[in-house]
């Protein structure tokens, strides 16, 4: 008996023993998952203070330079420099009328107060001063000694692409991206790199690195993004011509919002070799890059100095079709659709305006214009462009953003994400019967199941790209006018509206070239007619959308000008159309 209890007492002993040192253990566990984290955020903080180090050593260097130069030349006319267009620019330095040493100091002393306003750069491209020096005494190329701005996730040599993203930091490229080589071939400085949001994927500006870009016209609303840095540095004087990238509406929004001119091209028609998107593979929705400018002229300068044998040769995968000039500058009459609303969110009244008075404009200068709708937007927007972008339920997107800080301008956009698959079904077929599009976009985000069902969903994009097709043939129209987002939004709304990018987006998913003219402002009318805006749905969406807008009197607002696949030059030619008969409506 006294065995069988001293066995017993030896139990409890090992029990007591062995909880203790399972205890133990997983307080070690816990402390060294805790030092980890600690170390990790500690990482997080050292990489970005490197990453606004590097910015401000950029910066001041910069400063020195242009302070220097001033000094040593006090007679150049900064003033007039910045005032001519990109075209007239090109002349007077191809002359000799100016020099590049000029027009890059007049530039970059420009940009550096800009950015101190808007916040709109990542950094100083420092070789640009030692490319000057090459650049000056050959005068070859059509953009010979023109600044030119690029967006921070363009490779240039030893150069952060971060994509806004702390995974990225640190890890500079190791040689140029094929568009930088071409401009650089062309004469063209790339001097500045801009601003862009956390992971791309949004249309706001900013991330935990370099902050928040603001808008030139109005500091307390946002530039727009992804390329919102370009806009807000080309809308605020900082660079005659600029390049960005866009993904769904990427150059084409921050153009809306900053009052200039932007153009997404077909995609494949530039190079994107050298180009970092937030995560690779991805074939639904193509991203595409393109020029920004202050005016149409400037953008089809841009894309005919890209489209040359320097970019046929490096970049094979490029279709060897140079700029057709004749087509840019035809004055035939045009057969045009028009569209006021997408049929899935309701524009604000000065989008609607602006279509109207162009419509006319456009009637009025003999053109012919036709009524047109997207097809099935709905199933376009939650079968095509989410499953599409997201088809790995976002798992890519969200490991991108692991080890750093979630910027604001992100946060709201993206929680949905990090929810199960299961929760957000639930979540779905409950909110059907009061909310109907935030249901169909929770199920949408959950991506596709399977390999097979990544192939139907490229297959239906396939479908709908030549369903489309075929209705501009019935229509037999040449081109599309369509609204964009606009005016520039108040700040952290961009985050919880996803609802109004099927007016960029949607052309992405067919391909089709798309850019963006400036043709007014927001009126006291229209800010009153906002006061009663309900919107198609009239939930909760609609309700943020009037509250994004709002404030916006005195803020620029755009058209959208759209052509078939290939027709770069046509959509460039129509903007033009529309930028001509708007300034001759001003007279």
């Amino acid at each position: 008996m006294e065995n069988v209890k001293q066995v017993l007492r030896e139990m409890k002993l090992d029990n007591w023993t062995a909880a203790l040192l399972t205890g133990a253990a997983c307080g070690a566990g816990a402390l060294v998952l805790l030092v980890q984290k600690v170390c990790r955020h500690q990482e997080a903080k050292d990489k970005i203070q490197r990453a606004r180090n590097r910015r401000a050593d950029s910066l001041q260097r910069a400063e020195q330079a242009v302070l220097q130069y001033k000094t040593s030349h006090p007679g150049t006319d900064s003033a007039l420099i910045l005032a001519m267009s990109l075209s007239e620019l090109t002349n007077n330095l191809q002359e000799g009328l100016l020099s590049p040493e000029d027009v890059f100091y007049s530039y970059m002393e420009k940009t550096l107060d800009v950015n101190k306003d808007l916040n709109c750069c990542t950094g100083i491209l420092l070789e640009s001063f030692d490319q000057l020096k090459t650049v000056a005494p050959k005068k070859e190329g059509l953009l010979y000694g023109v600044p030119v701005s690029i967006k921070e996730n363009f490779a240039y040599k030893n150069h952060d692409s971060t994509c806004g993203v702390i995974v990225n930091l640190d890890r500079p490229a190791q040689k140029d991206s094929v568009i930088v080589e071409v401009l650089k071939r062309q004469g063209a400085i790339p001097f500045v790199k801009t601003n862009l949001p956390q992971a791309l994927l949004n249309y706001d500006c900013g991330n935990p690195m370099y902050g928040q870009t603001v808008n030139p016209h109005n500091l307390q609303k946002t530039s727009g993004g992804s390329s919102g840095g370009e806009g807000a540095l080309i809308g605020g004087g900082g660079s005659v011509l600029g390049f960005g990238s866009d993904v769904g509406g990427s150059i084409r929004i921050p153009a809306s919002f900053c009052g200039i001119c932007g153009l997404k091209p077909t995609a494949g028609r530039l190079s994107s070799v050298g180009l970092s998107p937030i995560y690779r593979g991805q074939k639904s929705v193509p991203s595409s890059p393109g020029p920004m400018a202050r005016d149409v002229d400037s953008l089809a300068l841009g894309m005919q100095a890209l489209l040359c044998d320097h970019m046929f040769s490096l970049d094979p995968t490029v279709p060897p079709v140079p700029f057709n000039m004749q087509i840019y500058q035809s004055s035939k009459p045009l057969r045009i659709g028009y569209l006021e609303n997408d049929g899935y969110t309701q524009p604000s009244p000065s989008m609607a305006r602006c279509i109207r008075e162009v419509k006319a404009l456009l009637e009025q200068a003999g053109h012919t214009l036709v009524p047109y709708s997207p097809l099935k937007i709905d199933y376009a927007v939650h079968e095509l462009l989410i499953k599409g972008v997201l088809a790995d339920g976002a798992t890519s997107l969200l490991q991108k953003l692991e080890g750093g800080p979630l910027d604001p301008c992100l946060g709201p956009q993206i929680m949905p994400y990090y929810l199960p698959t299961w929760l957000k079904k639930t979540l779905s077929f409950l909110l059907k019967p009061v909310f109907p599009r935030a249901s169909d976009t929770l199920r949408s985000i959950c991506g596709v199941r399977s390999v097979p069902e990544l192939w139907k969903q490229h297959a239906a994009v396939e479908d709908y790209i030549q369903e489309t097709i075929a209705e501009w043939r019935r229509l037999n129209i040449d081109v599309l006018l369509c609204p964009v987002i606009g005016p520039a939004f108040n700040f952290l709304y961009c985050c919880k509206l996803s609802c109004v990018l099927p007016y960029s987006m949607l052309y992405n998913l067919l391909t089709f070239p798309a850019g963006v003219v400036p043709v007014s402002t927001v009126t006291a009318e229209d800010e009153e007619e906002l006061r009663h805006y309900k919107g198609f749905y009239q939930d909760h969406w609609d309700e943020l959308f009037k509250q994004a807008v709002t404030g916006g009197e005195g803020l620029p607002v755009a058209v959208q000008c759209v052509a078939l696949p290939w027709q770069d030059e046509l959509c460039l030619r129509f903007m033009k159309e529309v930028e001509q008969l708007v300034k001759q409506s001003r007279k």
